[in-house]
């Protein structure tokens, strides 16, 4: 990130909360569960699958994360009653991981008992690395408790990512990602191009290990060397989907559906959209800067 980008994230908080809503709105189904239905029954209707995600993470008090819960699992039960193709993805720091594990257990284990009695599946996002460890650790304890409708991120910045890949159960379903938190050098690869290779690399193991690959990318180059992969190993076409963010590069996404392959669209929803749309604009530090300018001409006018 250059200097006037580094600037332009810090100044992002300065800027009027109805201006970021006007710019996010493109990446957030909306605050309600009926703006998310909504949304999702008219991405099936265009050929995608989706995943949904109620906002919020980093909670610091039991009642909130129980209230997650209930916000999910009337997703889950929306899903099934409008017969949509969505499965849920959940942040376990949402669900209280940071207040306690086994509290944060028993909430991801509910919502995963719900799933599985409504035929659904349950993403476990990957937050920083502070919560890598706990996150698999949760997702093997249920596994070994035989939830099979559950599944991990991996994010390909981060060197352990490999071991850990090797180290998940026969037949896990993994999404894999670049990462998008920055991270000391210690733990996680810095360069792109090596950050590239490390993806490349994850999907060509996992493939050959029979796992399930979310392959959720929006660069065009990994997106490219992930068909040269499949086009080379060809793999049963329900192993593999690419994924991406609601609003992001639509017309990659596009061509990815018309080029035959499978697509699951990310549709975040919920009353805490102005924390993840800050988040958002600051990884897109173009977006960014051209809504701090606009903030700074209005003021002007």
């Amino acid at each position: 990130m250059s200097a006037f980008d580094y600037l332009v994230s810090r100044g992002l908080p300065f800027v009027p909360r109805p201006l970021v809503r006007h710019f996010s709105r493109p990446y957030i189904a909306g605050e309600s569960l009926d703006d998310a239905i909504g949304l999702l029954t008219a991405l099936n209707g265009g050929g995608y699958l989706a995943t949904l995600d109620v906002l919020g993470e980093s909670v610091h008090r039991r009642e909130v994360a129980e209230g997650a819960v209930r916000e999910y699992l009337g997703a889950l039960r929306a899903i099934r009653e409008h017969r949509l193709d969505s499965n849920i993805s959940v942040k376990l720091t949402q669900l209280g991981l940071k207040l306690d594990a086994e509290f944060c257990l028993a909430n991801v284990r509910t919502l995963v008992r719900e799933a599985a009695a409504l035929g659904n599946f349950v993403r476990l996002d990957m937050e920083d690395s502070s919560c890598t460890s706990a996150t698999l650790d949760i997702y093997r304890r249920l596994r070994d408790e035989g939830c099979d409708n559950l599944g991990v991120v991996l994010q390909a910045c981060l060197r352990r990512s490999l071991a850990d890949a090797r180290a998940l159960p026969g037949g896990a379903s993994v999404r894999l990602c670049k990462g998008i938190y920055v991270e000391p050098r210690a733990i996680a690869w810095r360069d792109r191009t090596i950050i590239r290779r490390n993806f490349s690399w994850l999907l060509e193991d996992m493939l050959e290990r029979g796992f399930c690959v979310g392959i959720a990318t929006h660069d065009e180059e990994l997106v490219w060397e992930a068909m040269r992969i499949i086009d080379r190993r060809r793999p049963p076409r329900e192993t593999y989907e690419f994924q991406m963010l609601l609003g992001v590069d639509e017309m990659l996404r596009g061509i990815i559906r018309e080029a035959g392959h499978r697509l699951r669209v990310y549709v975040p929803y919920g009353a805490h959209w102005y924390a993840y749309s800050l988040r958002r604009l600051k990884e897109n530090p173009r977006l960014a800067r051209y809504v701090l300018l606009d903030a700074l001409t209005r003021r002007r006018a």
